[in-house]
């Protein structure tokens, strides 16, 4: 009977130090996991390649001069976390005083490096690849191809750029490929023209949705105030409809390319190109700028409306005219006193 008190009493011992053993082992787990560790310099650059584990990935760390914690607290921690085998491949900057658990869940979410890029509204194709060009870490494998070639490239062939990428910010990995961040911007315009034909006017004079594109980017292009796109869509779609020219200066400036020196000459009115809409009917051929959804909008509702003409103010909006002779009077008013 006293042997039997004695082993028991040795076995909760044991089980006593057992736990105790393990709450210490907990609370120095949960003091490393939540310890701010010293990283310089900062913030660290690590990459995991394919196929590093924690394993390969604790080296590494401490290369890129992550200091503190042995490995066995690392690994530990990441399967208390469950995330020993989550780690993606990518790029990664880790600040200094980042804790271990913070770093374990950076690698885990793929919280990688990303190089971001914001196309912004009225952009011509040639500005969006030089834009692209000049974003460092970006890999440019745009460089030394022509216009077509980059669109069978994006699984597009024998599409015209101009126009066929949505204004909107996209990112890709560090060492991305420029060309991925146009295939990101070519699906976003893919959705957002067939979203807004669907939502089209059915009396628009439009016949497809190349023909929204077209006038969407003429719209961007008119106007920069967003209250105005709708009723600049609505003179063009009843000029459309008239079978009056659309004359719009910026189809014009587009016809001429790169020689366009910043001022349009009545001789450049008179020039006939495909893009010159004084001297040919209906829509340009392609796009001329990269619409965005505003006006993509405004191309698929025009406003209603009896006006014809609209001339800038020279405060970044326009007056509109149903007559020529109010035209000219607004003309007088806000062209040629300037």
């Amino acid at each position: 009977m006293a042997k039997s008190s004695s082993w028991r009493t040795r076995f909760l011992l044991l089980a006593m130090l057992a736990a105790l053993a393990g709450l210490l082992a907990y609370l120095h787990l949960a003091d490393f996991a939540d310890r701010p560790l010293s990283v310089s310099p900062a913030p660290a650059a690590l990459t995991v390649a394919p196929g590093d584990g924690l394993n390969k990935v604790l080296p590494k760390l401490r290369a890129a001069g992550i200091r503190g914690g042995m490995d066995w607290q690392w690994q530990l921690l990441a399967r208390r976390m469950g995330m020993a085998g989550r780690i993606h491949v990518g790029d990664y900057e880790i600040a200094d005083g980042s804790t271990p658990a913070a770093i374990l869940r950076k690698l885990a979410s793929g919280d990688t490096v990303r190089i971001r890029y914001t196309l912004v509204e009225g952009r011509a194709f040639r500005q969006v690849r030089a834009e692209l060009a000049g974003i460092p870490g970006l890999q440019n494998d745009l460089a030394d191809k022509r216009d077509d070639e980059i669109m069978a490239l994006l699984g597009r062939a024998g599409v015209h750029p101009e126009g066929r990428f949505l204004p909107d910010t996209y990112f890709v990995p560090k060492s991305g490929n420029a060309s991925d961040l146009l295939r990101q911007a070519a699906a976003a315009m893919d959705a957002a023209l067939a979203e807004a034909w669907q939502q089209r006017d059915p009396a628009a004079p439009l016949k497809s949705p190349d023909e929204l594109l077209i006038l969407a980017s003429i719209v961007e292009k008119e106007t920069g105030a967003a209250h105005e796109r709708p009723q600049i869509a609505g003179v063009f779609a009843r000029r459309l409809r008239l079978g009056m020219r659309l004359q719009t200066d910026p189809s014009v400036i587009y016809g001429i390319g790169e020689r366009y020196d910043g001022d349009i000459r009545t001789r450049d009115l008179r020039t006939d190109t495909p893009y010159n809409t004084y001297t040919r009917a209906g829509l340009p051929p392609t796009p001329i700028a990269m619409p965005g959804r505003a006006a993509l909008q405004a191309a698929a509702r025009p406003a209603p409306g009896d006006t014809l003409y609209f001339v800038a103010t020279g405060n970044g909006e326009h007056v509109f005219s149903a007559t020529y002779a109010e035209h000219k009077k607004a003309v007088a008013t806000y062209q040629l006193k300037r």
